[in-house]
């Protein structure tokens, strides 16, 4: 696989999604990623902290998250999730 260019700048705040490739599974032998939904804390090229947002089921609460850079496959931004009204 050839090496993803990763940005060399991510505002703090900014709401992203990033894929690390978790390993592969010894089950089929093929790799498997996880996806991190959050707010970039800070970028510095090498290691990304971020608040992962919680669950939208309530199933995990927020959560910060270290990826290291050589495990990201991608990182896209996303909007904000929408508000929701609680009557």
């Amino acid at each position: 696989m050839s090496p993803t260019r990763l940005p060399s700048h991510i505002p703090a705040g900014a709401r992203v999604v990033v894929r690390v490739r978790d390993g592969i599974s010894t089950s089929d032998n093929r790799m498997k990623y996880r996806d991190y939904i959050g707010h970039v804390h800070y970028w510095d090229g090498t290691e990304l902290d971020l608040m992962r947002d919680a669950a939208a089921n309530g199933s995990r609460p927020q959560q910060r998250v270290w990826l290291r850079a050589e495990t990201i496959v991608r990182i896209k931004p996303i909007p904000e999730r929408p508000a929701r009204n609680i009557a």
